[in-house]
């Protein structure tokens, strides 16, 4: 039986060149990235860094991406992501959440974001 126990990390905040249109490729904007982390602690039983996925890396990992090649898509940013994600020692599985809070789209206030997970 896989115990899955959670790393989340809130709101990463970069700013890309990513999307369809002209002015977000030149111009671009703040994208937001939230994780949750599978992971399992079952037999967790000391407090060493290296014993745990480290979260840093998970940062690292999203800020090479947004920061990276620019990409039309969000959903292509977020599967990109959860791919990355996965090749960290000890994650079983990565829910990502990659959100534009200010989208070139009248009416839209909340933003728009793309939700994807991936597993081992």
């Amino acid at each position: 039986m896989i115990i899955l126990d959670h790393i989340i990390v809130e709101r990463i905040v970069c700013y890309g060149y990513h999307g369809v249109l002209l002015e977000e490729q030149t111009l671009g904007q703040e994208f937001q990235v939230s994780l949750d982390l599978g992971i399992d602690l079952s037999s967790h039983n000391d407090d060493r860094i290296d014993s745990v996925p480290d979260y840093r890396d998970a940062v690292s990992i999203v800020e090479e991406v947004i920061y990276g090649q620019p990409r039309r898509l969000l959903e292509t940013l977020a599967c990109r992501i959860a791919d990355k994600l996965l090749t960290i020692n000890g994650i079983i599985e990565a829910t990502v959440e990659v959100r534009k809070p200010n989208p070139p789209l009248p009416g839209v206030q909340g933003g728009v974001s793309v939700i994807v997970t991936r597993g081992k």
